[in-house]
């Protein structure tokens, strides 16, 4: 019987050749003849998540949610089109890593600035700062794994809560922002899954350093 850890992975990499081949090489094509560079792309995904980031933090958190929803479709074509136009580099890598972590800590600090200024009660601000700074730190702890164990010899993308599913969860948060209670929900579940996610990720890497010791 297949593992379940496998099985998702089957359908993560699934998934990843149909956006590949139907999504991001067209693109990719696009903004070639656009003329931009992958690393053009990656600063103005970034550009788009600081403009979410203002959005959300001046109570536009729907529009925020639309702004954040665009620039990770974006993300989705630097690494497509440097490869399409073999401009594909260490650094090209390193940018993307830096201003991914970058724009979604932004996300995290303008919600933070709107439950400063909403108008709502002090339990659910107290409630809601708790959620978006565990969410914070858990997400980044992903992220920090991963990067850890490429710099060790190890390359793993496992865990739950990867930066794709935060990114979905987020942006539909910030959409359905309307709904009472709903947006602090999500950042609730990124903060446990992801601490969840970090652990997996952990035990993951320890496993693939045992079998090459």
């Amino acid at each position: 019987m297949a593992r379940p850890g496998l099985v998702r992975r089957l359908g993560r990499e699934k998934l990843r050749d149909i956006l590949r081949t139907f999504f991001e090489e067209p693109g990719a094509r696009l903004f070639k003849a656009a003329g931009l560079s992958p690393n053009g792309i990656t600063l103005l995904g970034f550009a788009f998540c600081v403009a979410s980031a203002c959005l959300a933090a001046s109570g536009w958190l729907v529009w925020g949610g639309v702004v954040f929803l665009a620039g990770g479709v974006l993300d989705l074509f630097d690494g497509a089109l440097a490869r399409l136009t073999g401009k594909a580099t260490a650094f090209g890598a390193l940018l993307d890593s830096v201003f991914d972590r970058l724009g979604e800590a932004a996300l995290f600090v303008g919600l933070g600035v709107y439950v400063l200024r909403a108008d709502v009660g002090e339990d659910y601000r107290a409630y809601f700062l708790i959620a978006l700074l565990l969410a914070l730190i858990f997400s980044q702890g992903v992220s920090y794994l991963r990067a850890r164990g490429e710099g060790l010899g190890v390359f793993t993308r496992a865990g739950v809560m990867t930066r794709t599913e935060r990114v979905i969860l987020l942006g539909g948060g910030l959409l359905l922002s309307w709904i009472p209670w709903l947006l602090m929900g999500i950042l609730v579940a990124i903060a446990a899954v992801s601490c969840f996610t970090l652990f997996q990720r952990m035990f993951t890497i320890r496993n693939m350093l045992d079998k090459e010791s």
